[in-house]
């Protein structure tokens, strides 16, 4: 059994899922597979399970009922990898916007350089984002400084949601206080580590836009984001 593990929630992800998941399971360093799936329609689970046929005990399916949010998936991986005794807890998402490859060079910061918490951030040095439109770029760092002034996070990616965690850190948070289920979540996560302590490193890494299936991003889930960084000031 690898001391590593890869939470990746997923709804509507039959085009991206199996290769996503055969991209892992061919990786040099060996990572199990967590999927979190929110009852998706289009057969995302089956399709998981009959992959994880082929990886004996190295993919995993986690059902729910409904679609319950990016926040509530995490935590609910988190907690199922603390009572599997992983050691190194990852998020990423599905649709290849982070790069699979990326994942060793996630680990590195948290298992040998003493780092709680590893991200890939954007922007860094050498990290980017490829096929953005210049808005949605200008929204998405225009977040980052927004954080940072408000919560003096000093992550530069605040909102990235490709993330290394040692098992300490998850242990340390109360998990079932986080408060937020959209991209709030992301900076939750980062601030409460930060706040308990633990060093934050942001590795680059290039982010590249969905090709196929649908963006799960909403005006909802942005306005919890720009609100919920106000309210994450008076977290207890």
């Amino acid at each position: 059994m690898t001391d590593s593990l890869v939470i990746i929630p997923t709804y509507n992800e039959k085009e991206n899922v199996v290769t996503m998941l055969e991209a892992i399971m061919g990786l040099e360093f060996t990572f199990d597979v967590l999927i979190v799936d929110d009852g998706s329609p289009d057969g995302t689970a089956g399709l998981v399970k009959e992959t994880a046929k082929k990886h004996p005990g190295r993919i995993y399916v986690l059902e729910r009922k409904g679609k319950l949010g990016l926040g509530t998936a995490y935590i609910a991986g988190f907690k199922w990898a603390l009572k599997k005794n992983y050691q190194f807890i990852f998020e990423m998402d599905c649709d290849f916007s982070h790069d699979p490859n990326d994942l060793i060079r996630l680990r590195i910061p948290c298992a040998e350089g003493g780092a709680g918490v590893t991200v890939g951030s954007r922007y860094v040095k050498d990290g980017g984002v490829v096929n953005w439109p210049f808005f949605r770029r200008f929204i998405s760092k225009g977040a980052s400084l927004y954080v940072n002034s408000i919560l003096w996070l000093g992550v530069k990616d605040s909102t990235a949601g490709f993330v290394a965690y040692r098992r300490e850190v998850l242990e340390a948070i109360n998990l079932d206080a986080v408060t937020f289920i959209g991209y709030a979540f992301q900076i939750e996560m980062k601030y409460r580590a930060k706040r308990l302590g633990f060093k934050i490193t942001e590795v680059p890494i290039r982010f590249c836009d969905r090709i196929l299936g649908t963006s799960k991003m909403s005006l909802d889930i942005f306005n919890e984001a720009f609100l919920g960084v106000l309210k994450m000031r008076f977290l207890k």
